[in-house]
């Protein structure tokens, strides 16, 4: 809570620049002395109640848009997949909208059979070269090319040649559960 605290200030700066407004302004909108506001701002005076509703009134905004939760840590901590060919990393938490993976598919000897399923695909190919059969087309794409297919076209990918090739890809929900899915995870 100390944290939210001190973030008043620096919010009450953001919303009143925003705004085009000086601190004279805000402060004589909201019945206090520049000084006082500019010493919230500044975090050199505690914020009150009795401070803070005149210049929530004045600024068009609740005591929740100044006294928010702090950020929850950004990262994201996921076990990889390990499926024949190729591991999986996940980079977005579980039920991101954003179904984003770093794909590293290791070379192998034969292409795995083509797969279907709604949706789309986008991949871009961080390292290494990628073989993307798509329908008829049979693609070697090499590090920073990227794709994008309805994925309803039968489509398999492996590494082409002896290295492996790391791929950023973003899929739907279908794509997800296609690339992920493994019998112990059921």
């Amino acid at each position: 809570m100390i944290d939210e605290v001190k973030q008043v200030g620096a919010r009450l700066r953001v919303l009143r620049t925003s705004r085009g407004w000086t601190l004279e302004e805000l402060a004589g909108r909201a019945g206090m002395s520049p000084s006082t506001l500019s010493r919230l701002e500044s975090g050199k005076r505690q914020p009150s109640l009795e401070l803070l509703l005149p210049l929530t009134r004045q600024l068009g905004v609740g005591l929740d848009d100044l006294v928010s939760p702090s950020v929850p840590d950004p990262r994201v901590r996921r076990d990889a997949i390990h499926r024949p060919g190729m591991v999986i990393v996940p980079l977005v938490p579980v039920g991101s909208p954003m179904k984003t993976y770093r794909i590293t598919y290791l070379p192998v000897e034969e292409m795995p059979e083509p797969r279907v399923h709604d949706g789309y695909e986008w991949l871009y190919v961080l390292s290494g070269r990628l073989r993307l059969i798509l329908g008829d087309q049979d693609l070697v794409l090499t590090r920073g090319e990227a794709a994008e297919f309805d994925t309803s076209v039968p489509h398999a990918m492996i590494a082409a040649g002896k290295r492996p090739a790391e791929v950023l890809s973003i899929f739907n929900d279908a794509g997800d559960r296609i690339h992920t899915h493994t019998p112990e995870r059921e």
